[in-house]
């Protein structure tokens, strides 16, 4: 298996997705592991107990299957170590815990995904956190909002519903000079697209609800650390007892085959419809960082290898009063797209995007946001459809 570790180091990413994370040799051959399904682990004799000097001691610290999963992780993210959680938003809260204590200052990126921001308005601030939003462009100028307890600084790249780009490395840089720790929830470019440990980031967050499953039906999140911060990160995860189960690790390591493959055909589909509705006159702006339109489109650009399949745009309303009944309206029309919150799947979603909660990086005022999630339908499909909606959105 070393030779074998050795050659998909340099292999292309399809390569290494059929490949990573397990090696068939360990379990008689078969190409997929078992699904190990434990709480209580046995020791062969008291002293092996006492000092727990053997792999596996309870189900909540690994067994199999999830430490397959955690393994290819590690190999896309680069990682010393990854941790596996029942859902996205866990992965966000679980290193948010471990890394701060009462009295401390956090920088959260103020296009934050809604759940996250709500963790911090709520838990953090209950546990006598100081959260600060800062504003996703603000790149090394972030330097001015440092104070001497500022501890983590949380990004996300691009943001929740209006995907504007962050300069990860020039945070990066500015946050590892005042000690303070960099996470990334990088959920939407998968580490395929974009490793963010490459780029100056400590901890690695992803929903793998999302474009690891592929198939909706899945809730789980990885939180990926490098070495300086792995063991924190592994001992928070212990003494909080949060762990994902094998079952749902099985099936994203079986997701996890087809990955790249699926994330072509998001990037290209979702590239095709957001470049249509650049000419239409019922939009107003298409948020797409993969667009040159879009103003953090360079960032965009010089750091990620891809986009994937969800995006935003503008509804075009002349009366601002009209932007909600019109995005009620487009919606209800849709027949193929779901409405749903969730994204990464095979189906096409749409919802319509609330961004009241922002403090900095204020909403669009010239229209209704509306989220695309870009599924593997036939884009000729998915037009239609879409041109459905604009049809009864005019109609208000």
């Amino acid at each position: 298996m070393k030779d074998k570790d050795s050659l998909l180091q340099n292999a292309g990413i399809n390569t290494r997705l059929s490949h990573i994370g397990n090696d068939p040799l360990d379990y008689h051959g078969f190409v997929n592991p078992p699904v190990v399904h434990a709480s209580t682990v046995l020791f062969p004799n008291a002293r092996t107990m006492e000092t727990r000097s053997q792999k596996y001691t309870y189900g909540t610290r690994g067994t199999p299957t999830t430490d397959a999963l955690c393994e290819a992780i590690d190999a896309l993210e680069g990682s010393a170590g990854t941790i596996l959680v029942p859902s996205g938003l866990a992965a966000v809260t679980i290193p948010f815990l471990g890394f701060v204590a009462a009295g401390d200052h956090a920088l959260v990126v103020d296009s934050v995904y809604g759940p996250t921001r709500h963790f911090c308005d709520t838990m953090l601030k209950r546990l006598g956190v100081e959260v600060e939003y800062y504003d996703p462009l603000i790149g090394a100028g972030i330097e001015a909002l440092f104070r001497p307890n500022t501890k983590i600084v949380h990004t996300e790249a691009p943001g929740s519903n209006t995907f504007e780009m962050q300069d990860i490395p020039a945070i990066s840089a500015v946050a590892h000079r005042h000690g303070a720790v960099v996470m990334m929830d990088n959920t939407w470019a998968t580490p395929l697209y974009f490793r963010p440990l490459d780029h100056g980031v400590d901890i690695s967050i992803h929903a793998a609800t999302k474009y690891p499953s592929g198939h909706s039906d899945i809730l789980l999140g990885t939180v990926s650390a490098n070495a300086e911060h792995w063991e924190r990160l592994k001992e928070a995860n212990g003494a909080l007892g949060i762990c994902g189960a094998p079952d749902d690790a099985y099936q994203i390591l079986r997701g996890l085959r087809t990955m790249g493959l699926r994330l072509e055909r998001h990037y290209e589909s979702a590239l095709a419809i957001a470049e249509w509705l650049e000419g239409r006159e019922d939009v107003a702006r298409v948020l797409h960082p993969a667009l040159p339109s879009f103003p953090s489109h360079h960032l965009w650009k010089r750091d990620f290898k891809g986009a994937s399949g969800i995006f935003s745009f503008v509804l075009a309303a002349d009366d601002p009063e009209q932007s909600r009944a019109k995005a009620h309206a487009f919606l209800d029309a849709l027949r193929i797209f779901g409405l749903g919150y969730s994204w990464g799947g095979f189906e096409s979603l749409a919802l319509h995007a609330y961004l009241n909660d922002r403090r900095v990086a204020k909403a669009p005022t010239d229209g209704a946001v509306i989220r695309l999630q870009i599924g593997i339908e036939d884009v000729a499909d998915l037009k239609a459809d879409v041109e459905r909606g604009f049809a009864a959105a005019s109609a208000v």
